[in-house]
């Protein structure tokens, strides 16, 4: 755990309640981002992660501080996500995506617009979207993890519950199966 998360949950434990204020304000973002590829609704991944937060905060007193906390963070992230999807009865696929919906076109400086640089930058997230969705959705999981939110193996495991080894053999099954469909 980062040496500044330690400290917040030992000032909040220790009765300083702007302390998770600050928690909240670092992983905010990283947590809706995460929910967001899960749900692929923007309402619902905002009510999960307020969710998430809502968890967090009650069993604080519970968390073992030798633990990373950001891998507890989002492995109550995950647990919230799939609790709505129990209750929806449906299964994401989820895929490589602008979590806040932004298109990258809009952020570009005008004098360093490249169009043909800006369609093949375009045509390869394409081409990764569509992969990520051809493999299973637990692979695609992973990759996510590790890629986008930059998870060890170690942490993924911690995250979604699974072995170690089961994660690794995941990951390189998973980037077999991306390079074959892209």
């Amino acid at each position: 755990m980062k040496l500044e998360d330690k400290k917040l949950v030992r000032d909040f434990l220790g009765g300083d309640d702007s302390a998770f204020e600050k928690l909240t304000k670092v992983h905010l973002k990283p947590v809706f981002n995460f929910v967001y590829r899960l749900v692929k609704d923007t309402s619902a991944a905002e009510d999960l992660t307020q969710v998430t937060f809502i968890k967090a905060w009650k069993n604080l007193k519970r968390y073992d501080t030798s633990k990373n906390f950001k891998t507890w963070l989002f492995t109550i992230a995950k647990n919230t996500a799939y609790d709505y999807f129990k209750k929806k009865k449906t299964i994401p696929f989820a895929y490589f995506e602008d979590a806040e919906g932004h298109n990258f076109l809009e952020n570009m400086e005008s004098d360093t617009f490249e169009p043909e640089a800006t369609l093949d930058f375009e045509i390869s997230l394409k081409k990764l979207e569509s992969a990520l969705e051809k493999i299973p959705a637990r692979c695609s999981e992973v990759l996510l993890l590790c890629y986008k939110d930059d998870f060890t193996l170690q942490e993924i495991a911690e995250i979604l519950g699974e072995s170690y080894n089961t994660i690794k053999s995941r990951h390189a099954r998973a980037i077999v199966k991306l390079k074959k469909c892209v």
